[in-house]
């Protein structure tokens, strides 16, 4: 498979720039990695990014992250892996991803407070910004058909 076009962040001059800016701020949080590539994956998991799925297992597994944390994250409720802080990122993660023909409050009170039991506001601020960027990223990249296995 091949993509439709160039990814746009390449074709428009300064959107790199603006992306690796936020990609900064996200890593100078204090949020784990760890835990922004879970949330990463779990949000591209939802939106059928192949390319972004594919590159959060790899650096999941770069990292050293076990088989069974990473093929759970589909199914986290179930899984033993997860920590309640992991939990409420990736309980957060879903409610913000899945914004379309809502019939109710995308981030209910009740979850705000049980993510923010466990983050600062810097790594609130972090996680957020991390569903934000994830799902423009599974939006271009879906959009544009980019395949599994791409490096930027």
């Amino acid at each position: 498979m091949q993509a439709r076009m160039t990814n746009p962040a390449y074709v428009l001059s300064g959107a790199m720039k603006g992306i690796g800016a936020l990609g900064q701020a996200i890593g100078e949080s204090g949020l784990s990695q760890e835990i922004a590539e879970i949330v990463g994956l779990r949000a591209s998991q939802i939106n059928g990014c192949s390319a972004c799925v594919h590159g959060h297992v790899h650096n999941l597994r770069k990292a050293g992250v076990s088989e069974e944390r990473i093929a759970s994250v589909a199914a986290w409720r179930e899984a033993p892996y997860f920590s309640d802080a992991e939990r409420a990122a990736l309980q957060l993660t879903e409610s913000a991803t899945r914004l379309a023909d809502r019939s109710h409050e995308s981030v209910p009170d009740a979850l705000w407070d049980e993510v923010a039991d466990h983050f600062d506001e810097k790594q609130l601020s972090a996680l957020i910004l991390t569903i934000a960027l994830t799902n423009m990223f599974n939006r271009i990249n879906t959009t544009i058909r980019e395949p599994a296995g791409t490096t930027w």
